[in-house]
């Protein structure tokens, strides 16, 4: 019993928080692109951080459940429909076997997240459940799911408690007409001139359209990387910011080849990683230099919120006679 595939979307995957484990024999990590969205869509259903999650970009899939469960949708905007009719996000949402979910088009934001209590049930290859496409393997069959596909999930699902009350305020999609995106200095800041890095900080880049899960490439008035020492290949890092010979910007994501040979001038703070993997091409953005201790404060502040709203709802309980009426009752509707 689980969820078939109606309409895939454009690019939906499995994902989880990336192989990390194969960094070392030059498999990329993948995993999810919005750290924060999948951790909250998990954290709203009860899930463990590493469950595995469905990932969507810019059109979300159709899924038909055939068998009862409770899920979450945050990330980039959409109107979701459940039969037709609209459902929140950023909540816990009971379906019932038969139901249909229909996403739709993201709305604002590129990275959407929908997660299903108990998580999708894939085989674990290398400690992770994450689609690498580049590779095909992780995920269901290591590739993007297509219509008809049939992923199984827990019968029945897992109980989770106080439906209602489970609703978080919740966005890393921002609108702003100029995002600012917090970087830290880059393993190869001091071979760049002052008039290139003053250069980098300055100007206004634009996403490229040639952007994917491994790198977000940037348009704007090219970086002089002349005086930059030609470099061997290095160990890559999530949110490097590249400056190819071409001058132009390229932000690595968790797709992104394990080592590299371009100089990186800076790399997104942690902190402001969710918001920047949501921009879509065309958006604006700026570059703010921040210290690495300030930098290691946001993400332990960002820790800290994730970790108190997942306390917040696993202290939710029912009376123990409810829990075993829950679940003999979605036992009874398979």
């Amino acid at each position: 019993m689980g969820i078939r595939v109606i309409d895939g979307g454009l690019l939906t995957t499995i994902q989880d928080f990336g192989r990390i484990s194969g960094l070392a024999n030059g498999f990329s990590p993948s995993g999810v692109m919005d750290t924060d969205a999948a951790s909250v869509a998990n954290i709203l259903v009860d899930n463990d951080y590493q469950t595995p999650l469905v990932e969507y970009s810019i059109l979300g899939p159709t899924i038909t459940f055939t068998t009862a469960t409770v899920i979450a949708i945050a990330g980039a905007t959409v109107n979701a429909k459940i039969n037709g009719q609209q459902v929140d996000m950023n909540g816990a949402i009971n379906v019932e076997k038969g139901d249909t979910l229909a996403i739709g088009p993201t709305i604002s934001g590129r990275y959407g997240y929908l997660a299903i209590a108990g998580g999708v049930i894939v085989p674990e290859v290398m400690q992770s459940y994450a689609t690498s496409l580049k590779y095909g393997l992780g995920g269901f069959k290591g590739r993007a799911l297509q219509t008809g596909d049939y992923l199984n999930i827990p019968v029945p699902a897992p109980a989770v408690a106080n439906l209602k009350q489970r609703q978080v305020d919740f966005s890393s999609v921002v609108d702003e007409s100029i995002v600012t995106i917090k970087v830290t200095k880059g393993p190869e800041y001091d071979q760049f001139d002052k008039d290139a890095s003053t250069q980098f900080f300055n100007q206004t880049y634009a996403v490229s359209n040639d952007s994917d899960r491994m790198g977000m490439r940037l348009s704007g008035e090219a970086i002089n990387v002349a005086g930059v020492p030609e470099m061997l290949s290095e160990a890559t890092v999530l949110g490097g910011i590249q400056i190819p010979k071409s001058g132009e910007p390229i932000i690595l994501l968790p797709d992104r080849q394990t080592t590299g040979g371009y100089p990186v001038i800076a790399v997104v703070s942690s902190v402001d990683l969710s918001k920047a993997v949501q921009l879509m091409p065309g958006q604006k953005l700026q570059f703010k230099l921040i210290d690495l201790t300030f930098s290691q404060q946001l993400l332990h502040e960002k820790n800290a919120e994730m970790a108190a709203l997942k306390l917040k709802f696993s202290s939710m309980s029912d009376q123990p006679a409810r829990r075993t009426a829950q679940r003999l009752s979605r036992i009874f509707k398979e």
